[in-house]
């Protein structure tokens, strides 16, 4: 079980607005400046519970089964957020099921495979101009969307021992291709789209999403009877990831559309163990994750940059048979920035609103883990 908590310092936060206000008898082009607040504590305390069982058959064959979430994000804006017209909540959730087969062929080699059930569920929010009262910010409307699918894909992995006192492996996770299906709903505070255009405010939505495969290494080295060391370096196919573009699949018309273009990326950690007696075993390490998100297409919604992750931890065993670990890991990203416009979509086949937003972000984490391992 781990839980993680962000907090994420706000500066220099602006926003604007321009376009078309067809409130009165002719329309009228408008621009004006968005006021609004930048706390910044958008990610909520997030627990993140996992469970993984192991039988072996014979010296040999062995199964498993696991429950865990390989992928997630959630930001959380406070009410009256100045980029509240680009995002003020975005939620992505992904829980995996996963039966496992290994099997060791000698000292030296063994493989394993599992096939994957993924339950995807996602959560989008804004304030969208209101069309015909686009010029006040007060009329906005209320916009949400959520849909959810279930996909399948494998794991893959070897491990190599040249040597008893070294460990090699390799893992590959696939991706899986998913098409979230649910609704969008608005409110009007108004109620002119309620009387004039209501099949605007609820409609059916439907999003494709994949998930990026990722190639995963690792070596542990023990050193001394009580000293291990391990390293590990991990590449995602994030390019996968272009945009998030929801439809309405009745007509095939875009209720939103936001560029990401994800680009593939790296990371990189090393850490250690220490033995310190039979019954308590010491860790530590850290860990370079490099950024996928690039500076052009940087957004509310995700507003992160390279991280370096710095983690301590234990391991106490009061019997032969029962394990508990403990982590805590301090998260710390490079300052970035969001330099966000776009264009609403959602009220109208022809968008007449368009919105920016840009802030300097500083943003770190704190996470806690805890995990009982018992062997019969």
């Amino acid at each position: 079980m781990e839980k993680w908590g962000d907090a994420r310092d706000i500066k220099n936060a602006s926003a604007s607005r321009t376009g078309v206000d067809l409130s009165g008898e002719s329309p009228q082009p408008f621009s004006q400046n968005i006021t609004g607040s930048s706390d910044g504590d958008i990610v909520p305390g997030t627990l993140v519970p996992f469970a993984f069982y192991a039988q072996p058959v014979n010296e040999r064959l062995a199964f498993g089964f696991g429950v865990y979430a390989p992928f997630g994000s959630k930001t959380d804006y406070e009410d009256g957020f100045i980029g509240s017209n680009l995002g003020n909540y975005t939620e992505l959730r992904v829980i995996s099921a996963q039966p496992t087969v290994s099997y060791r062929f000698n000292e030296q080699w063994a493989i394993g495979a599992g096939i994957t059930y993924n339950r995807v569920d996602g959560e989008l929010h804004r304030q969208v101009a209101n069309p015909f009262v686009a010029g006040s910010p007060d009329a906005d409307l209320d916009a949400r969307i959520e849909g959810d699918d279930d996909g399948w894909g494998y794991n893959l992995g070897v491990m190599f021992q040249p040597v008893p006192e070294t460990t090699l492996g390799l893992t590959y996770r696939s991706k899986v291709s998913y098409t979230l299906t649910g609704d969008y709903r608005a409110t009007d505070p108004t109620g002119l789209l309620d009387l004039q255009a209501p099949e605007r405010l609820q409609r059916d939505a439907k999003l494709d999403l994949t998930t990026p495969e990722t190639v995963n290494f690792s070596a542990t080295q023990q050193m001394t009877d009580r000293l291990k060391l391990m390293a590990g370096a991990s590449w995602t196919r994030w390019s996968q990831f272009e945009q998030i573009r929801v439809i309405d699949p009745n007509n095939g018309e875009v209720i939103t559309e936001e560029p990401q273009s994800y680009s593939n990326a790296w990371a990189y950690s090393l850490g250690g163990e220490y033995q310190l007696n039979p019954q308590l075993a010491l860790r530590a390490g850290i860990t370079l994750d490099f950024t996928p998100t690039s500076d052009r297409f940087r957004s509310a919604r995700i507003p992160s940059d390279d991280r370096r992750i710095f983690s301590i931890g234990a391991g106490w065993s009061p019997t032969d048979d029962l394990t508990l670990d403990f982590a805590y890991s301090y998260l710390t990203e490079r300052g970035t920035q969001v330099d966000q416009s776009r264009q609403d979509h959602e009220t109208l086949p022809v968008p007449n609103v368009t919105s920016t937003y840009s802030a300097d972000y500083k943003n770190e984490a704190h996470g806690f883990g805890a995990q009982l391992s018992y062997r019969f």
